[in-house]
């Protein structure tokens, strides 16, 4: 019944489902390759292109770029030459879109000047701020201070704190053991290169004591702070005074914080997580001491970056009009693209801020556009395509599935849809005399004659009648009136116990022409009376059930078309328990809580147990914990909850369950964090080897955030030489380490290491993992490649091979790579000269010229770096293949064969002798063919002294 039009798999323009995303990368040794992100759907499927910068970009000749389906791929990123402004546009035949504009960058990190820092005198009693001061750098960067030269990290408290934006250290208020030198360390997070300051000497002067006085804040948060939905954020204030001033957190309405907010370094740091609409607010600190206290205040704005465009399909000389607004401050201002090009006003085409209008629309209009919203903050982009239909006139359908009859009861509605453009003007007749608008009859917008309060009076013939500029076409059918059916006597809603029996009544009044049919339903499905021996029909109109669920009894007639059925659905209902009510939490430690509730509702059937379950920022979703008891009975409630990790942010909530089912969860606890402890969980994956000569590299799987226990959190690297006594520790304040470096040149090559990594926190030191062990790094090779040789596979390829056995190239398991460095062709700058890396003894060097020289050198290369080159010798690629292909091709159908005949190619002096010829024949799919035999796999046709080749192909059916 539905259009044709309607089933066949939708055509359209370039829609992103991935877009470009500002991005920090790392330069690695081992990353030599960057991806940038970009996928669109279309049908056809779309073709790509890349702007950075607003230049387009080749990925054919470029070698430093590719595409990998619609995502760009930077092969050996230069930080200079490929940091900037990218911009993915994605094109088939309905249109062209651009993507939202991604900044790429490149984190790196310089070293400290050498040059020595002054020193800070302070009175004892006064505020001292040091500057750290960081090098040059990109992305994000953490900062520690250390005291005197002391392996650990100085710890911060109420009187000493280190800003992470600035990397300055605050002190209060200066106390005599403060004197000392004080070295500013900064990491940074992407490529955990750590650089060190020159130290900073501090001298505490007894002269004079400073005098108290009331608090500064020296440290605080932006006025205005736009945060995207989902971000953490992190709001930091610190005062100096004397006395140590104490630091609070509040909302200026009055409302509490978040049971999700994290306050930490002695509240100096606020951290909100996974930031939500309903965060945004005014946030205040509190800075307060025996002489004073003082504020400071920001907003914090929930950012909404969306827009949104929906398609438009439009008829010739229609008009269009779409909006896209976005919200923000300041505002934003607009601009509009067609296929990726800027959209100027212009005669039809109209342009106010986030509004476009496009007057009398035509084929040409069709095409992808673009708005984009830009501020202070960025840009946001929404798309949508314009198709432009022209179309003759289409017969309209006058009563839906195709039925020329329509018999009614109450209320008409007789539709007419054709489907044209020009749109279609659509007129309603009866009996040969045109019909208006009455207060019984109205002709909506789209066509449709509406006639309400349905007498006998109203049936007969209906015609529609549909004109454009294309021409006429009418649909006529017979409205026939019955009297309506109703259910007078409804099945009604009841509670009932298990086992106890209930009748439901469904009794009709219907036209005499009409025969009712009963139709039962349990649950939205079907009863099948001769299969569920809970239910029965009495008399054709009663139902008994001994089970719980909901009810419907519909009366169906046949002979009804636009409302075939009346429903009237009653629920029969055992329940199970209704939630558990009042949770509350208490005895908060480490590892367990308390847990306290009221009863729900038990639905007549006794709660037989309780579940306590839990959620943290860390689960997906709520957990079952465990609890003493391990089973809570339904008489019993409270229970404690165990085993729960420190230091982590927890909502709990409780699950009665009965005979009859699950209830429902009751309202989830509020937020609580157990008491932080030492931590419990040691690293694992201990491993590590490789590196450079003198080194000993040590790797491990950090721990997860939810089993750090406490703030503070870092790693203690233990090893000695196996065999030793003596433990050689150092410590890594970063609870995201996983990889340490101890560099010593008296380090034998692939010496055996004892190695085992330790956890602490601010609460002290937790457990070692189990010692394994591991070697340091192996030494260059020492000898080059013997017996290298080449053999040329083609005009384009060159295969290497070489004997590796007279080598100490495989030492204790470790795998050495060979590099073919300089090859080049013969007679140009050695500069040009290309290199390759592999596993193994052979090679194939590709994409080289024919009839060309080479000079080939093979050395080998280890984790420790690489060897010698072996003597370089030059070899020469083969002659191209023919150009010319063959010429005046005949062919012949005789019986069941083809034969054909071609003149033969003689080649050049520069081009390779011919030895064959292939010949295809091309179906469904490209197949080759062998003389005188059936179809099958592809072949070459041998040559004979002729100066015309022939092959007979024989056909047959497949």
């Amino acid at each position: 019944g539905e259009p044709c039009w309607q089933l066949i798999n939708t055509r359209h323009g370039p829609v992103f489902t991935q877009e470009p995303s500002d991005s920090i990368f790392p330069l690695s040794t081992d990353d030599k390759q960057v991806f940038i992100n970009c996928k669109a759907k279309g049908n056809p499927p779309p073709h790509y292109r890349w702007k950075m910068d607003g230049g387009e970009i080749n990925t054919q000749s470029d070698p430093y770029y590719s595409l990998v389906e619609g995502n760009l791929l930077i092969n050996n990123p230069h930080v200079v030459n490929h940091g900037g402004v990218y911009q993915c546009i994605a094109t088939n035949t309905f249109g062209t879109v651009v993507s939202r504009e991604a900044k790429v960058q490149f984190a790196f990190l310089q070293n400290f000047s050498r040059k020595p820092r002054n020193t800070v005198s302070v009175r004892e009693g006064q505020a001292v701020v040091l500057l750290c001061g960081p090098p040059p750098h990109y992305g994000e960067i953490k900062y520690w201070w250390f005291f005197n030269g002391q392996r650990s990290f100085l710890q911060q408290d109420a009187r000493r704190f280190i800003s992470q934006r600035t990397g300055n250290l605050y002190v209060a208020k200066v106390e005599a053991s403060d004197a000392g030198n004080y070295t500013c360390a900064v990491r940074n997070v992407m490529t955990n290169a750590t650089v060190l300051s020159s130290p900073t000497p501090v001298v505490v002067r007894r002269d004079a004591v400073m005098g108290e006085y009331e608090p500064k804040i020296e440290v605080q948060f932006p006025d205005t702070l736009r945060v995207s939905k989902g971000s953490s954020v992190k709001l930091e204030c610190f005062a100096l005074g004397n006395p140590v001033p104490s630091i609070s957190w509040r909302r200026a309405d009055g409302n509490p914080l978040p049971g999700k907010i994290k306050v930490n370094h002695s509240s100096g740091v606020l951290e909100i997580p996974y930031f939500r609409p309903e965060d945004a607010g005014v946030y205040e600190c509190v800075a307060a001491n025996s002489k004073g206290r003082n504020v400071a205040r920001g907003q914090l704005v929930f950012n909404s970056k969306s827009l949104t465009l929906k398609d438009a399909h439009m008829a010739i000389d229609a008009n269009l009009q779409w909006e896209c607004k976005a919200v923000g401050k300041p505002r934003p201002t607009y601009k509009w693209l067609k296929n990726g090009q800027p959209l100027a006003p212009e005669g039809r085409i109209h342009v106010e801020a986030s509004r476009l209008t496009i007057s009398r629309i035509s084929l040409s209009d069709s095409g992808m556009y673009q708005c984009v919203a830009e501020s202070e903050h960025g840009a946001v982009y929404a798309s949508a395509e314009l198709k432009v239909v022209g179309k003759p006139f289409v017969r309209p359908v006058l009563f839906r599935h195709g039925r020329d009859t329509l018999r009614v009861r109450w209320d008409a509605a007789l539709e007419c849809r054709p489907h044209a453009s020009p749109r279609a003007t659509v007129s309603w007749w009866r009996g040969g005399e045109p019909l208006k608008d009455s207060e019984r009859r109205i002709i909506t917008d789209d066509g449709t004659l509406r006639i309400t309060n349905i007498s006998a009076s109203d049936a007969g013939r209906y015609t529609c009648l549909a004109r454009n500029s294309f021409g006429t076409s009418s649909s006529t059918g017979t409205l026939l009136v019955k009297e309506p059916t109703r259910i007078v006597v409804p099945p009604l809603s009841v509670d009932a116990a298990v086992g106890q029996s209930i009748v439901l009544p469904c009794e009709v009044s219907s036209d005499s022409s009409l025969v009712p049919i009963f139709k039962w339903f349990f649950n939205g499905k079907a009863i099948d009376f001769s299969r569920q021996e809970h239910f029965e029909m009495i008399g054709g109109v009663r139902i008994i059930w001994l089970t719980a669920g909901s009810s419907c009894c519909s009366q169906d007639s046949r002979d009804l078309t636009n409302d075939p059925s009346l429903k009237v659905t009653a629920h029969f209902i055992v329940r199970p328990p209704g939630a558990p009510e009042g949770l509350a939490v208490s005895d908060i430690t480490d590892t367990t809580v308390q847990l306290s509730w009221g009863a729900g509702a038990d639905n007549h059937s006794p709660v037989t147990v309780y579940v306590v379950q839990a959620r943290t920022p860390f689960s997906i979703g709520w957990q079952t914990v465990r609890t003493v008891p391990d089973s809570v009975p339904g008489q019993m409630i409270h229970a404690t909850v165990k085993d729960l990790n420190p230091w982590v942010d927890y909502e709990f909530r409780v699950v009665a369950i009965n005979g009859v089912g699950v209830g429902e969860p009751g309202t989830p606890s509020k937020h609580i964090q157990t008491q932080a402890a030492v931590p419990k969980v040691a690293p694992v994956n201990v491993s590590g080897g490789g590196g450079a000569r003198g080194e000993l590299v040590i790797t491990w799987e950090p721990v997860p955030e939810e089993q750090q226990s406490a703030e503070g959190f870092g790693y203690v690297v233990a090893f000695r030489p196996l065999g030793s006594s003596t433990w050689i520790q150092t410590v890594l304040a970063s609870p995201d380490a996983s990889r340490y470096t101890y560099r010593n040149e008296s380090i034998a090559p692939l010496s055996q290491f004892e190695v085992k990594v330790g956890v602490y926190n601010s609460m002290g030191e937790g457990p070692f993992s189990l010692a394994v062990t591991v070697l340091s790094a192996e030494e260059e090779p020492s000898e080059a490649p013997s017996r290298v040789r080449a053999r040329a596979l083609s005009a384009s390829v060159i295969e290497v091979y070489w004997e590796p056995k007279n080598l100490r190239w495989r030492q204790r398991g470790n795998f050495v790579t060979f590099k073919y460095g300089r090859y080049w062709s013969e007679g140009s700058e050695q500069s040009e000269a290309e290199s390759l890396r592999v596993v193994g003894t052979t090679a194939l060097l590709s994409g080289l010229k024919g009839s060309t020289a080479y000079v080939i050198s093979v050395r080998a290369q280890n984790s420790a770096g690489l060897g010698p080159c072996s003597p370089a010798f030059n070899y020469t690629t083969k002659k191209p293949p023919p150009r010319q292909p063959p010429a005046n091709i005949e062919w012949n159908l005789t019986n069941s064969k083809i034969f054909l005949n071609w003149e033969h190619v003689k080649a050049t002096e520069n081009e390779s002798e011919v030895t064959g010829y292939k010949v295809s024949l091309s179906e469904s799919k490209s197949q080759k063919l062998t003389t005188n035999k059936s179809l099958s796999s592809p072949i070459n046709v041998s040559l004979s002294t002729a100066g015309r080749e022939s092959a007979a192909l024989q056909c047959f059916k497949h």
